[in-house]
C-alpha cells in the first residue's frame, strides 16, 4: 500500500478547506449556516501554512465546540466556489471528551449545531455530495487506530559530531520542526509514544509529549546501533495489536524494516516527515503522508 498525500497550495489553485464527518453512536454532527440556509458537516478554509488535518480538527472545534481526533481519511470533495474551485479534505472524526453541543454560542456563521440521527441526516443534509460523503464514512465507520511512523527531525551532522552518536542532538531547525509537529500529531491524538532511545529521536517527540501529557517509552531496539529485524517487528506488532493510537519515532536506516513489517511501500522519509497508518485488527486500512 502506498501512502496518499493531500493537495497543497503550491499544487492547486483551488480554495483549500478541511472538515470531518463526526460520528457518535447512531448520529452525525451537523451545522447550519444562515448565510446559505444549509446543513452540512463542520469544515473551513486552511490558514496560511496550515496542514489539512490540523485545519479539520480546528474547524470542528470552532464551529461546534467539540474536540475530535481524526480517523480514516475520506475522498475529498471538489466543487465550484465563485470563480474558483473549492477542494475539501475530509476524515471520519471521533469525539475526544464531552460530545455535548448545548453550550455552543451560536453566531452569524453557525446558528445551529446538532447531533442528527443517521436515519434523518440524509434528508437534513443540503447537498448530494455531502450525502455521498456520509455514505462513505458509514462504510468505514468501524473504529480504527492510527500508528504514526515518524523520522526524527534535522540533527547535527554525523561527520561534525565527535561523541557517542546516540547523544547527537537536534539542530535549532530540527527543534523548530519538532515544535511544529505538535498540532499535526494532536490531530490524530496518539496516546502511546514509542521512540528510539537516541537523543535526536527523544527530542523530536518531546514537544508533543509535553503538550499531550503522555509518557515517552525509549526503546534501544529502535536505534541505529541496536535495531534488528526482530526488535523492530516486535514493536510494530505490539502497536498494531494495541487498542490505542500510537507514535513510533526512529531513524532513516531503520524505517525500511518498520515499513516492511507494516506491508507499506513508500519513498524515503525526509527528516521530520511522517506516515499516518490507519489500522484495524492488525490490518492496514489507509496511509497518509505529511
Amino acid at each position: 500500500m502506498s501512502p496518499a498525500s493531500p493537495p497543497t497550495a503550491s499544487a492547486t489553485r483551488d480554495v483549500l478547506a478541511a472538515g470531518a464527518v463526526v460520528l457518535r453512536k447512531d448520529a452525525v454532527l451537523l451545522v447550519h449556516r444562515p448565510r446559505y440556509d444549509d446543513w452540512s458537516f463542520p469544515k473551513g478554509k486552511l490558514d496560511r501554512g496550515e496542514l489539512a488535518p490540523v485545519a479539520a480538527v480546528r474547524e470542528v472545534s470552532e464551529e461546534t465546540g467539540v474536540r475530535i481526533r481524526l480517523g480514516m481519511p475520506l475522498a475529498s470533495q471538489r466543487y465550484p466556489n465563485g470563480n474558483r474551485m473549492k477542494s475539501v479534505s475530509y476524515w471520519v472524526g471521533r469525539v475526544v471528551g464531552d460530545p455535548d453541543v448545548g453550550g455552543y454560542l451560536v453566531n452569524d456563521e453557525i446558528d445551529d449545531v446538532a447531533w442528527v440521527p443517521l436515519d434523518k441526516a440524509r434528508k437534513r443534509l443540503s447537498y448530494s455530495f455531502d450525502v455521498s460523503t456520509l455514505k462513505e464514512a458509514l462504510a468505514v465507520e468501524h473504529r480504527t487506530h492510527a500508528l504514526v511512523v515518524l523520522r526524527h527531525s534535522h540533527a547535527f551532522s554525523r561527520k561534525a559530531w565527535r561523541k557517542d552518536d546516540r547523544l547527537r542532538p537536534l539542530l535549532s531547525t530540527g527543534r523548530h520542526q519538532a515544535e511544529r509537529l505538535t498540532p499535526l500529531l494532536s490531530a490524530y491524538a496518539p496516546s502511546r509514544l514509542v521512540t528510539s532511545s537516541s537523543l535526536r529521536c527523544v527530542q523530536t517527540v518531546a514537544p508533543y509529549a509535553a503538550a499531550s501529557g503522555w509518557p515517552v517509552q525509549e526503546v534501544d531496539g529502535l536505534s541505529e546501533e541496536d535495531a534488528t529485524a526482530g526488535s523492530v517487528v516486535e514493536v510494530v506488532d505490539e502497536l498494531l495489536q494495541a487498542r490505542e493510537s500510537a507514535l513510533l519515532c526512529t531513524h532513516r536506516p531503520v524505517l525500511p524494516t518498520v515499513l516492511d513489517a507494516l506491508g507499506i511501500e513508500a519513498d524515503k522519509l525526509a527528516p521530520g516527515e511522517l506516515l499516518v497508518v490507519h489500522h484495524r485488527k492488525s490490518r492496514v486500512r489507509a496511509v497518509e503522508r505529511y
